[in-house]
């Protein structure tokens, strides 16, 4: 049983070009010059000569459709009927196995775009370059530089992309993240679970133009200094060349109520193997970062978020901080627009640097001593002593001992007194809460650290919101339903949307079929 074409237009057989490229190909496998080929000389041939004739079948597969395609009643959106139909008109396609072209009719009006039905058939883009390329180029640059995106590109497919293409291909796959996740389902949770949300930021290197305006002017006025450019910063100072990132993670964990000598031991550097599988693991985790928008809009689409997984609000939600206070009051902000309830815990390791830094004004650095100061003071949050208290009694001792550089320990008290609302680590141990952000401090150095804020980068705006766009999906695991997302968006935008009614006419006749014997 088969089917084929039954059409009034007779040609030629498309694939004659085919048949006789893979028949050379096979008669080179058997000769003795292949015979004596290693193996890798033979994958890096058949590699680079199948690409060729797939690229040779994909264009007889075109040429086939072309001879197919008859004239059809073609309307636009706006009702106007294309009465033109030019049928010498041709499209070129860069794909991955190489460039073809596809001839068809365009229907034309005076005045007006032409409609190539042909087009919506094959949902072609825009650009030359097919989504074929367009989702190698965005897997690869979530990945490496656009450098290395260009020369995997040429190595790999048959399509020469330059670099600003390529850029531009990258920008064009990331544009439908946020739509995506409007219209995704989430996936059911158990209403056990606790709801996690936590933030923290990471800084971008940027273009003088991507920077925002203060952070903008303060570099125009350190290279105004007279004494730029120096070689060496003075302690503390950093270069004014960075815009930050905010970084989001929502996740579904289970309840782990400990006591406070488990988290004392879990901060050791060295973990037994089943301390390590007896902690929870986070499901369904979604982690994102936006360098484009502000903090606050971060934190109100990580609410967001929680909300499709929670709508009706029966979960404990916790949301993990490090005490930054905008963040802080972004993050009450969202909780009271949307009238959910919160926890709100603050990182227990943020802590631990603090208590460290004041350790250290007491007693010889990396010392025994140190250690068992800071293990104290860390008992007694975990224990429910107020912070407060904790405070107080290091300014006290600074004072009795007459420290002169006591900066850490006044910095440190200041830091417990603001957040004391936050460190109840004793409810939150016993309701089996999380009290460090290690999920989010992963996220900002997986999406963030490790790709753009490398040694010479220097992003612009766009693209960096791009990149972190098309991590974050790889991240999360929803790149290949992202990708069936953006096909189709793709078709409604660039064709559905040009034509009454919201359908291009088909300009294949449905096939009659046969009994072939």
């Amino acid at each position: 049983m088969g089917a084929e074409y039954a059409s009034s237009t007779e040609i030629q057989d498309p694939f004659v070009a085919a048949t006789e490229f893979f028949t050379a190909m096979t008669t080179h496998l058997v000769s003795g010059e292949a015979l004596v080929m290693t193996h890798d000389a033979l994958e890096s041939y058949l590699v680079e000569e199948g690409r060729e004739l797939q690229r040779r079948l994909m264009q007889a597969h075109l040429d086939v459709r072309a001879a197919a395609e008859q004239r059809v009643d073609v309307r636009d959106s706006d009702g106007v009927k294309r009465t033109k139909g030019r049928s010498d008109t041709t499209r070129r396609l860069r794909s991955l196995v190489g460039p073809v072209v596809l001839s068809r009719i365009l229907y034309q009006a005076p005045g007006l775009e032409g409609l190539a039905p042909q087009d919506a058939a094959l949902n072609l883009p825009p650009e030359s370059y097919s989504l074929g390329v367009r989702r190698r180029a965005a897997e690869d640059a979530a990945c490496s530089s656009f450098e290395r995106v260009v020369e995997r590109l040429r190595q790999t497919t048959g399509a020469a992309v330059p670099k600003r293409q390529a850029e531009e291909l990258v920008c064009r796959a990331a544009e439908d993240f946020d739509a995506f996740y409007l219209e995704r389902e989430p996936e059911p949770e158990d209403e056990t679970l606790l709801l996690v949300l936590t933030f923290d930021g990471a800084g971008v290197p940027m273009r003088a133009e991507a920077l925002r305006k203060a952070t903008r002017r303060a570099k125009e006025r350190e290279e105004q200094d007279p004494r730029w450019p120096r070689k060496r910063l003075p302690p503390g100072k950093k270069r004014t060349r960075k815009r930050m990132a905010m970084v989001a993670a929502v996740y579904g964990i289970e309840a782990h109520p400990r006591e406070p000598a488990d988290i004392v031991r879990q901060l050791r550097p060295v973990q037994s193997v089943e301390e390590r599988q007896s902690r929870p693991r986070p499901v369904n985790k979604r982690v994102w970062a936006r360098v484009a928008a502000s903090g606050s809009e971060v934190i109100e689409q990580g609410f967001a978020e929680a909300l499709l997984r929670d709508p009706e609000q029966k979960r404990r939600w916790v949301v993990l901080v490090d005490g930054d206070k905008k963040q802080l009051r972004a993050v009450r902000k969202a909780a009271h627009e949307l009238g959910v309830e919160i926890t709100i815990v603050l990182d227990v390791i943020h802590v631990l640097e603090y208590l460290w830094g004041a350790a250290y004004c007491f007693h010889r650095p990396a010392s025994k001593e140190a250690e068992q100061w800071v293990t104290k003071r860390l008992v007694m949050l975990l224990d429910g002593t107020d912070a407060s208290s904790v405070a107080a009694g290091m300014t006290r001792s600074a004072t009795r001992q007459g420290l002169t550089k006591r900066k850490a320990v006044d910095k440190c008290a200041k830091y417990l007194r603001h957040n004391r609302d936050h460190l109840d680590y004793a409810t939150a141990l016993r309701e089996g809460y999380p009290i460090a952000t290690g999920v989010v401090e992963g996220t900002c150095r997986f999406l963030v650290r490790q790709r753009l804020d490398i040694a010479g980068a220097r992003w612009g705006l766009e693209g960096a919101e791009a990149v972190l766009r098309l991590r974050a999906l790889k991240a999360s695991g929803d790149f290949d339903a992202y990708w069936r997302f953006h096909i189709a968006t793709e078709y409604r935008v660039n064709h559905a949307s040009r034509y009454a009614d919201a359908s291009p006419p088909n300009p294949i006749p449905t096939p009659r079929l046969r009994v072939v014997k």
